[in-house]
């Protein structure tokens, strides 16, 4: 009896800790969404390609992201015939941003203590519409406006809790969302209240790991803006075919073994491909 009660004891940190679900519910309201380490995936929506390693980005669906802790989502929408596709560059993924915004809020209506930062980028050509991107992203959400946050500064977790966060990565008039428009291609930049790392066109993994590595160090040695270091990016094969799952190969390991060496460091957002519950786990948990 003694031993099974001192196991439970021993256990006890580790059943208080919060699940995938819902571990931004015992924070402290009044922190900045800046200040927090969350997981995030890079072209969420991705899942579906023509040829091996060229498309494909993600293994779990937008609603299991959710539940094993992702909480920055990053949308590629295409817009065509006044409604947006979810694409990753030419490639329809067989999903819209309607499907998106429904499992997002759903997902939310459970779990209100909860908040999801979403990135909204045009993608691919538009077609055959008769208005404009933010126009139609207007029309999307329009049933749905009280449940996003679309303030331009970085809110805290109690504004934030049971909405969505815009992201904004289309041009727009007026102030909508947090801005992200100036967005230099392929690069490192520090402007606008973000500090991003995005460098995607690689020659090898091992030149990805070290901008990921540099970030991961400056966010640990200095508090700054809202910070998103991507983990994802590409090699190119023979004719100039992107090879996507040979860079998350050979860095998602190192990032766990800098999670687990460092479990305490803040790292901001951190949006991967192929994330895993694991991965999640080991970012989200660092906030309590």
């Amino acid at each position: 009896m003694m031993a099974r009660f001192l196991a439970m004891f021993l256990l006890l940190p580790t059943l208080l800790q919060a699940g995938g679900e819902d571990w931004m519910k015992k924070l402290d309201a009044g922190k900045s969404l800046a200040s927090l380490s969350i997981p995030g995936t890079h072209d969420a929506g991705a899942r579906f390609e023509p040829m091996a390693a060229t498309a494909k980005c993600q293994e779990l669906t937008i609603p299991q992201q959710l539940e094993a802790g992702v909480r920055f989502l990053d949308i590629r929408c295409r817009h065509r015939k006044d409604t947006f596709r979810i694409h990753h560059g030419s490639v329809d993924q067989r999903i819209d941003f309607t499907t998106v915004q429904d499992e997002v809020l759903t997902f939310l209506e459970k779990n209100r203590g909860e908040t999801v930062i979403m990135s909204v980028k045009e993608e691919h050509r538009p077609q055959g519409n008769s208005r404009t991107f933010p126009e139609t992203f207007a029309d999307l959400t329009a049933a749905h406006r009280d449940r996003w946050w679309l303030g331009k500064r970085v809110p805290t977790l109690g504004e934030a809790r049971g909405k969505i966060v815009l992201f904004r990565r289309f041009g727009a008039p007026g102030e909508l969302g947090i801005d992200a428009t100036a967005w230099p291609n392929n690069r490192r930049f520090e402007q606008n209240g973000l500090r991003v790392q995005d460098r995607y066109r690689v020659a090898s993994p091992e030149e990805k790991w070290q901008e990921v590595e540099a970030m991961l160090e400056e966010t640990r040695k200095a508090a700054g803006p809202l910070t998103l270091n991507f983990t994802s990016g590409y090699v190119t094969r023979g004719f100039g075919i992107p090879d996507i799952t040979k860079v998350s190969r050979g860095v998602n390991p190192k990032v766990m073994e800098y999670l687990v060496a460092n479990p305490k460091a803040p790292v901001g957002v951190l949006v991967m491909d192929f994330i895993t519950p694991e991965l999640a786990k080991a970012i989200y948990q660092r906030n309590h």
